[in-house]
């Protein structure tokens, strides 16, 4: 796993005086991004406080170092930690305030766009609160099938569908079929949700025919980001079955779009937690010791709504739930190794979905679906209104924030989206 060094110093501040005690973006997180400054072509950038700084124009200026792309550092883990400790030093040394702060810019000047274009998407199901809640809606008795505790689960989603936060979602339209009729009928989606998750972006990757191993895993890990995989309910429970998710998941998802490195998060390891007692050990080429030390993430989850009705009425976002990445059955390692041991070739930029990450306490669910039992325990809004699933005109958001004793928190920005009518 990655070393904690220097650019973890809880002591060290920027002379972007924004960034001292930002939330998201202090200068021990420095992420990377896609972004547009004012009337100027997307760019490589990273996000610092409430600016962020262009790359592309640091190494034309001849302050970095490196040439830098964003595919470049998905796919170089060396050129990674490098542009890593060269900005460090750049943005905490007063002594390169009047050469750097001419390619900084507000960050409410810019457009942030997904950081590389994304070649596949698999989305998987590694958070087993969700999977036990779910499965007792249908399955009282038997929630988990028998495979869920010896392979990850995962199925390939659609990447051309994915866009970056703040990017409106319309409602979708597709096949439903009650439970009394004998026919389908097609229209929009009465039963639209959320599922909390992070984003994995692919590294280096490998070539075709050649599987990952469990202990080299962690180097074809590039960064973290926040992940809504947008659900319409209704058309799942028609299709999904014998293959699986389809338009029900396909239309949308959301990503919050800053590229979190593993350096970054290197303070912030835990142990997987222990399986229970009773529960298959993994097959071999899923079990890595340093994995299971330091596979898991101390990252609090925060799943916020605000309705239409809300913002007219200049309330505050309610929060309906707050969960941990501590709770996912498998590590995002072992889906990766998993992933790629049939030799399927991972490439730069691709994205994994870890599933919905729901804790074990009603507080904590990670969907409408979990938190409403199926639509049969509407939630009541500080307005006054009621939700069983998502309504036109709410506003989701999904974030996330990573702590540790002795160290500067950090999160990732948000992941949000607002609901538009189906067209």
């Amino acid at each position: 796993m990655t070393a904690i060094d220097n650019t973890h110093d809880p002591k060290q501040t920027s002379w972007v005086s924004s960034a001292n005690g930002h939330a998201d973006f202090p200068i021990q997180n420095l992420p990377y991004g896609l972004v547009s400054p004012p009337n100027e072509a997307p760019r490589a950038a990273v996000a610092i406080g409430e600016s962020i700084i262009d790359l592309q124009a640091l190494v034309a200026a001849g302050l970095m170092h490196d040439p830098i792309t964003l595919d470049a550092i998905l796919a170089t883990p060396a050129l990674r930690k490098s542009v890593r400790t060269q900005m460090s030093r750049l943005l905490s040394d007063e002594r390169y305030i009047d050469t750097a702060q001419p390619y900084l810019h507000a960050a409410s000047d810019c457009t942030v766009h997904l950081p590389t274009r994304i070649g596949d998407y698999t989305d998987f199901y590694a958070g087993i609160h969700h999977a036990v809640s779910v499965g007792k809606l249908f399955r009282p008795d038997n929630p988990l099938l028998p495979n869920y505790k010896h392979v990850p689960i995962g199925y390939h989603g659609r990447a051309s569908s994915i866009r970056p936060s703040g990017e409106p979602v319309v409602r979708p339209k597709g096949q439903t079929r009650a439970p009394d009729a004998e026919s389908p009928v097609f229209g929009p989606s009465k039963r639209l949700d959320f599922e909390l998750e992070l984003g994995v972006w692919v590294g280096p990757g490998n070539a075709l025919g050649t599987p990952i191993d469990i202990a080299d895993a962690a180097t074809h890990i590039a960064g973290f980001c926040l992940l809504n995989d947008w659900s319409a309910r209704d058309f799942q429970a028609w299709e999904y079955q014998p293959l699986g998710p389809f338009l029900a998941k396909n239309f949308m998802t959301t990503i919050s779009p800053w590229i979190v490195t593993p350096e970054a998060l290197a303070p912030f390891r835990l142990a997987q937690p222990a399986r229970p007692d009773g529960d298959p050990r993994p097959l071999p080429y899923l079990w890595g010791d340093a994995d299971q030390a330091s596979g898991a993430l101390n990252l609090k989850l925060e799943v916020t709504l605000r309705t239409q009705e809300m913002r007219a009425q200049n309330l505050p976002a309610y929060a309906l739930s707050h969960s941990e990445a501590r709770h996912m059955y498998w590590t995002v390692a072992q889906l990766l190794t998993h992933h790629a041991s049939n030799g399927c070739n991972l490439q730069p930029g691709d994205l994994l979905g870890t599933g919905t990450i729901s804790g074990p306490t009603p507080d904590s669910a990670g969907s409408l679906l979990e938190i409403s039992e199926g639509g049969k325990k509407p939630v009541t809004l500080p307005s006054n209104e009621t939700r069983t699933f998502l309504e036109d005109g709410d506003e989701l958001i999904l974030r996330a924030n990573a702590e540790a004793d002795g160290f500067a928190s950090l999160g990732f920005g948000d992941c949000r989206g607002v609901i538009l009518p189906a067209r």
